[in-house]
């Protein structure tokens, strides 16, 4: 692995970065990745103009990215600091307290028949207009935010963890980070995000495989289970996205909700694919979402523990 540590010590930071996020949740001020928000804002300002913008946004995911990515190599080599840093950068980079943070209140707001409150909370964390949005819409948002955050948030992080410890999930949640930011297709980021969003499919190609699989793998019955089989392989490649089409087609398959179809960006109604198959979202659904996606972190850590118990005993007995 890229890293340079073993599975044992792997599964041990890995942990304990989890933990770190179990305990502390979302950093409330002084969050690093709102503070790299801030510089790639700068960056885009002061280099999304003019001519030859394709390779203006290279040199600008250059910047924001490999500075910080080289520097967290370089700490992290620095003694027993350094591999205490591998768990401080996977618990800045891993959001799976915070995906409960932001959606539970949701929930909260629709079973309390508070529309206003759950319209509000929803529009801070998609980027679709709630308005005018009812419960099933508001429902549906959070579902939908949560099954492909499971993949963006969390397993992804984890992954990229196991391949390069915390410089590996750094380098992918501040690649997945831009492509957020400038992965737009419109007149300003259409060329200048390009590499950007192209950076960020490669990066998320075989995580978001590994979270459809997982989905499906965790679904509830045998009948779910082939629904989302059914619904990742023929609905994703509808989707926009390619890595985000197989993780929230299996995982509303798994649930047996129908989500995708319309939904109002910027006062217009947008048709999107459809996704999963059955009944339309309820408040309930949310918190069903949820335990989908933190069941997925456990089992993957699960196989962390697993691989950093053999690769310890491989070294102690052969």
């Amino acid at each position: 692995m890229l890293s340079g540590l073993g599975w044992p010590m792997l599964a041990l930071l890995a942990l304990a970065g989890i933990a770190l996020d179990a305990l502390l949740g979302e950093a409330r001020r002084w969050h690093p990745l709102v503070g790299f928000g801030r510089y790639a804002d700068a960056i885009e300002r002061s280099l999304n103009a003019g001519s030859a913008r394709f390779w203006r946004g290279a040199l600008a995911w250059a910047l924001a990215v490999i500075p910080f990515t080289l520097l967290a190599v370089w700490l992290t080599r620095i003694g027993s600091a350094g591999l205490l840093l591998h768990a401080i950068l996977l618990y800045f980079c891993i959001g799976l307290r915070s995906l409960r943070e932001h959606t539970q209140p949701i929930a909260q707001a629709l079973d309390c028949g508070d529309l206003a409150l759950a319209r509000q909370l929803t529009a801070r964390i998609v980027s679709r207009d709630t308005a005018t949005a009812q419960e099933t819409d508001l429902a549906k948002a959070a579902a939908e935010s949560l099954l492909e955050n499971g993949n963006d948030a969390v397993f992804g992080t984890l992954f990229w963890f196991a391949i390069g410890g915390g410089p590996g999930a750094l380098l992918f949640r501040l690649a997945n980070t831009l492509d957020a930011m400038w992965g737009y297709r419109n007149e300003r980021f259409s060329a200048f995000g390009c590499v950007a969003a192209r950076i960020d499919d490669v990066l998320n190609w075989l995580p978001a495989r590994l979270t459809a699989l997982s989905y499906v793998a965790l679904a509830a019955t045998l009948d779910d289970k082939r629904r989302a089989w059914r619904c990742w392989r023929t609905q994703a490649p509808a989707w926009p996205s390619p890595n985000a089409g197989p993780v929230m087609a299996s995982g509303a398959g798994a649930l047996g909700l129908a989500l995708g179809g319309a939904a109002v960006y910027d006062g217009e109604v947008e048709y999107r694919p459809p996704l999963g198959a059955g009944r339309n979202a309820r408040a309930a659904d949310i918190d069903r979402a949820w335990r989908l996606v933190v069941l997925t972190a456990f089992c993957w850590t699960g196989v962390f523990i697993l691989l950093g118990a053999a690769g310890y005993l491989s070294r102690r007995f052969w």
